[in-house]
């Protein structure tokens, strides 16, 4: 960024020579939600998360559903909220945690370790939903600051080029495969859109970059694309999205969920080696749940689940302006 200029998320500023965060505690929005939503269906089952956003993004995904979000800058016109005020609002409204989401998080980063470290210090955990397109330096100040949860988009492969064309998408993977091994949890969402990511050498690579990266306990989530902002290729068909299950299955992906389809069973975890059901999920939030110790209770298969199950949890939080 030239003298005076702002970066394209329009967050930051050369400010002689020095990067101003002129973003900086600009919230865009305010919200208890599940955490199955993000989704992150192992970790922190039943829970509820202080979910927070800013403005901007680093990518400019033609089919984001946020858009009037993460294409909008911030502005001196916004109000600033403190991280402690975040922190306030998720111990007043119950909350077991902390979640930036919506826009992508990257934008807000030295916030958000403030926001994570001091939530930690409360006994909240921190959660992210991101593309993962950070730098590996800041992927461990991330974890070292309280985020140890993420939910993470893969957009694309090698091939896809109608859209966010410059991005290295093994780096995403590589990223991932850092917070799993600096003890965070990782589950993957790809969104399959339509005549962008739906071919079959497409599927094959990110699939097989899932198993061969991050191995075969990360969870999967395959969600069905709708159009939104400027792409308007029909959405994705639910056998495509189930061909796409069963190939991952095949290959040894042990967790692998269909999202975006309300069709029941295909969002709860079943053991892998005996096939018992363990957790049930409806409308992002547990109605059952039976792991013993985190073992598969029929025939003590290991289960990978972080943070404690809540248990009934009644819904009462709100949007909260600031």
């Amino acid at each position: 960024m030239g003298p005076g200029k702002a970066g394209p998320c329009g967050g930051y500023l050369n400010l002689d020579g020095e990067l101003f965060h002129t973003g900086y505690g600009v919230v865009s929005a305010v919200e208890s939600r599940p955490i199955e939503i993000k989704p992150l269906f192992h970790y922190w089952p039943n829970s509820t998360a202080l979910t927070f956003s800013g403005f901007g993004c680093n990518f400019y995904c033609p089919w984001c559903q946020n858009h009037h979000l993460s294409f909008s800058k911030p502005s001196s016109a916004h109000p600033k909220t403190p991280p402690e005020r975040l922190v306030e609002e998720a111990v007043r409204q119950n909350d077991e945690g902390l979640c930036a989401s919506f826009n992508e998080p990257a934008v807000l980063f030295d916030y958000l370790l403030d926001v994570f470290e001091l939530g930690r210090r409360m006994g909240l955990y921190g959660t992210v939903v991101t593309n993962g397109y950070f730098t590996d330096d800041a992927v461990k100040k991330l974890v070292e600051a309280g985020a140890d949860g993420f939910s993470v988009d893969i957009k694309g492969c090698p091939k896809s080029r109608r859209a966010i064309a410059s991005i290295d998408h093994s780096k995403v993977f590589r990223n991932c495969r850092t917070i799993i091994d600096l003890g965070g949890h990782v589950e993957m969402v790809y969104l399959i859109v339509t005549g962008f990511n739906d071919d079959e050498e497409c599927v094959d690579w990110i699939l097989g970059k899932h198993l061969d990266t991050l191995g075969a306990s990360t969870p999967l989530h395959i969600n069905r694309y709708f159009p939104a902002h400027v792409w308007r290729e029909p959405e994705t068909p639910v056998i495509k999205l189930l061909e796409v299950r069963r190939k991952a299955i095949n290959m040894g992906i042990e967790y692998v969920y269909v999202g975006n389809v309300g069709y029941e069973g295909f969002e709860d975890t079943r053991c892998p080696r005996c096939n018992k059901l363990l957790i049930s999920r409806r409308c992002c939030r547990v109605v059952y749940y039976k792991l013993d110790d985190g073992k598969c209770p029929r025939c003590g298969y290991n289960i990978p689940v972080r943070g404690r199950y809540v248990g009934e949890k009644l819904l009462t939080g709100s949007m909260a302006w600031f």
